[in-house]
């Protein structure tokens, strides 16, 4: 039985689209440290290219750790979270709630470039206003989509089972994501 992580091919697709949205908007952090490193960017393209159907599945599945590599190439802590949301959205074509991965560690990312001190009121902002910025850029068929997955914590199958996107600032974010998805009512 395939997890409800997963989603179908049609909705992972959609919601490649929305993860490479969430990755590319904190790319700017990972390309001021590493600036001539084309891996992240072209990570979000083949994403993009994926949630189009200009590439197939099993070929992005392989390509799929390409993306995260880049993360040894920088030092900053918004740099590397820039690096993780790209390489969760290029997972997306393996299943579907990385795109929660991408999207969390985008917000993680503006976090970490805001001023002030770690985990303070102005990252905690800045946090708060990408997820507004996340939500207001779902489509209803991404949306649909992502309602189908199971909340952060439900399903050990998968990344919102008990891994990296279960704990800290990232199941905080995914929590909010799911909790506050406009316009439809989680079936279930």
């Amino acid at each position: 039985m395939a997890s409800p992580q997963a989603l179908s091919e049609i909705d992972r697709r959609r919601v490649a689209l929305w993860a490479a949205d969430c990755a590319e908007r904190v790319l700017p952090l990972f390309e001021a440290e590493a600036p001539g490193d084309d891996r992240v960017r072209d990570g979000i393209d083949r994403t993009r290219a994926f949630g189009r159907g200009d590439v197939d599945t099993a070929g992005e599945i392989r390509r799929r750790f390409e993306t995260s590599r880049a993360a040894r190439s920088v030092q900053g802590p918004a740099a590397v979270a820039a690096v993780r949301a790209a390489g969760q959205a290029s997972a997306v074509a393996h299943m579907g709630a990385h795109a929660l991965g991408a999207a969390a560690y985008a917000a993680k990312a503006a976090a970490l470039a805001a001023p002030g001190r770690p985990g303070g009121p102005e990252q905690d902002d800045a946090r708060r206003a990408e997820v507004r910025w996340q939500l207001d850029h779902i489509s209803a068929d991404v949306r649909a989509a992502l309602l189908r997955l199971p909340l952060l914590g439900a399903d050990a199958s998968g990344p919102l089972g008990s891994g990296l996107l279960a704990t800290g600032v990232l199941a905080t974010t995914i929590r909010e994501i799911q909790a506050q998805m406009p316009g439809l009512t989680r079936a279930g």
